[in-house]
């Protein structure tokens, strides 16, 4: 397995490209901006491009979902809680944070527990609702997705529609910091001193876990 991270945008989001050279195939994770390097990068690495997923449905992160749709044909996957805001983002919002286009609407839908597979890649869905109904993180052994939940001695906000605090930290607690400390973070926004941590790490520095 391969995680390519890149910090895109002005709100300093990372997507994910990630995949499986041996059988050559990939997913993009939050395809926010930039959505041509990504789409170069895949082809450097001779992989195709099978998935787009997003790991909530806010616009600075489903920003590239109709460029990168076009450019590789890939589905769109987003938690089942989530889906409406891909075709609900308002007009006056996909302006303001430079998306081109409104998403397309999901292709698949998922829950807690699914999985999303490219070649050797097994991901599973971890629900993990309080920045936003259908937050998801996205965990395989060893590393973890954490979206806007869960960053770098941060944790995302809650004060859009349908976000709460109460789940979020319910969320961070008892779906996050259960996984191994070794456990490498690999969030939605670079907030932090570093582009990635540590479940361990999170629990002992984080200020919003103590």
């Amino acid at each position: 397995m391969f995680v390519e991270q890149r910090q895109v945008g002005q709100m300093a989001v990372f997507s994910y490209l990630v995949g499986d050279e041996e059988s050559g195939e990939a997913l993009v994770i939050d395809p926010a901006e930039e959505t041509a390097a990504i789409v170069a990068s895949a082809k450097e690495r001779k992989v195709q491009i099978k998935y787009i997923v997003n790991t909530h449905g806010h616009v600075d992160h489903i920003g590239g979902n109709a460029d990168m749709k076009q450019a590789t044909g890939a589905a769109i996957i987003i938690h089942e809680k989530d889906a409406f805001m891909l075709t609900h983002t308002p007009e006056a919002t996909l302006r303001m944070f430079g998306a081109k286009a409104a998403s397309p609407p999901a292709d698949r839908t998922v829950r807690d527990g699914d999985r999303i597979t490219v070649g050797n890649v097994d991901l599973q869905v971890i629900h993990i609702p309080g920045h936003s109904p259908g937050s998801m993180a996205l965990y395989t052994e060893g590393y973890v997705f954490t979206g806007d939940t869960l960053f770098v001695e941060a944790v995302g906000r809650t004060d859009f529609p349908g976000g709460s605090a109460e789940e979020m930290f319910d969320s961070i607690q008892k779906r996050l910091c259960t996984l191994a400390d070794d456990t490498v973070v690999l969030p939605g926004h670079h907030y932090g001193s570093t582009p990635t941590s540590t479940i361990g790490h999170e629990k002992q520095f984080n200020p919003f876990l103590r």
